[in-house]
């Protein structure tokens, strides 16, 4: 029986523009840099690296862009946070016996945007029993290990847990735990119908 929800936040809460990606791409995927860019992201993303230090990696990699052009190109792939999915929380959380979870791979600047941009994002925190983001807790999807430490932490067995993801690795990684899980589809699939496309786990 399902007794705890672990969520991702985002394309599940607050929407990722998908705009972004021919300007992120051009930007911030250089072949020249590629394998650096990339471990620099994996660092900071588990909190390895400051953001201070993320920064001067990228002017390192795009002595072109400042500060600012790197940031604001950086964060463009948030968009918004309707507030109907808030809604559909604070009511799972007043009138449902689970127990709430978000674990998301977050860094920074990241939430640093969502704290300055999305006026409800307190309010959308406090509605879990426990909050992390893999740059506070050093650990990210899809590693096994950031299971293992939610499943412990929380002191629940893997067959009691529902994982909603986006993204196909997270939710294999999630799977082979023996986790429940449902692969949402952010173009065709909605958080707020959970409980009508996973009616045969509750």
């Amino acid at each position: 029986m399902i007794n705890t929800l672990i969520f991702d936040f985002g394309n599940v809460f607050i929407n990722l523009n998908d705009a972004y990606s021919a300007e992120y791409i051009k930007h911030f995927e250089s072949p020249k840099h590629f394998d650096n860019i990339i471990k620099t992201n994996l660092a900071y993303e588990k909190g390895e690296i400051s953001t201070s230090m993320f920064l001067s990696n990228y002017q390192s990699y795009f002595p072109e862009l400042s500060k600012e052009n790197i940031i604001e190109k950086w964060n463009s792939i948030l968009a918004d946070f309707p507030k109907y999915r808030l809604d559909f929380l604070k009511d799972l959380k007043e009138n449902a016996s689970y127990k709430l979870i978000l674990l998301s791979n977050t860094n920074e600047l990241h939430i640093d945007w969502i704290k300055n941009n999305i006026s409800h994002y307190e309010e959308f925190k406090n509605c879990f029993d426990k909050f992390y983001l893999s740059h506070e807790i050093n650990l990210r999807k899809p590693d096994d290990y950031i299971f293992k430490f939610v499943l412990n932490k929380n002191n629940t067995k893997s067959e009691e847990c529902l994982f909603i993801d986006d993204n196909k690795d997270n939710i294999t990684s999630a799977k082979n735990m023996n986790i429940h899980t449902w692969h949402i589809n952010p173009k065709k699939d909605d958080i707020v119908n959970l409980f009508n496309t996973k009616s045969a786990l509750f």
